[in-house]
């Protein structure tokens, strides 16, 4: 089973973890770029024909939140800001807490003082 984490979400500070390059269009859009690296991936990338880099194209709401990531600011101080951006937005703590999850799972963030 997954080790559950222990503390407050609205506590935690996400950093972007420092090998993803990403790039923002004039829109304000922002796409994130994966290399993948090691043994399995290149034998994908040769006989399968994957790409050796992916390019994830986020939404509006996920571009906010990326750009929004600063590793100062925490859960908390991330969701006031959303909730100004997107006063519409429902559930918006929650849909914050599963982004930075999946984020985190996928390593693109991680939790500051996190080993």
């Amino acid at each position: 089973m997954k080790k559950k984490d222990k503390g407050n979400y609205l506590d935690f500070i996400p950093v972007k973890a420092p090998d993803i390059k990403y790039q923002t269009d004039g829109d304000g859009m922002v796409t994130v770029f994966i290399e993948w690296k090691g043994f399995y991936h290149r034998i994908a990338q040769r006989f399968f024909h994957r790409p050796r880099v992916s390019d994830i194209r986020l939404d509006g709401y996920g571009s906010f939140v990326w750009l929004a990531i600063d590793g100062v600011k925490d859960v908390h101080q991330l969701s006031k800001e959303l909730d100004a951006q997107f006063p519409g937005m429902e559930k918006s703590l929650s849909r914050l807490i599963k982004y930075l999850e999946i984020l985190h799972d996928n390593r693109l963030i991680h939790w500051k003082g996190e080993a």
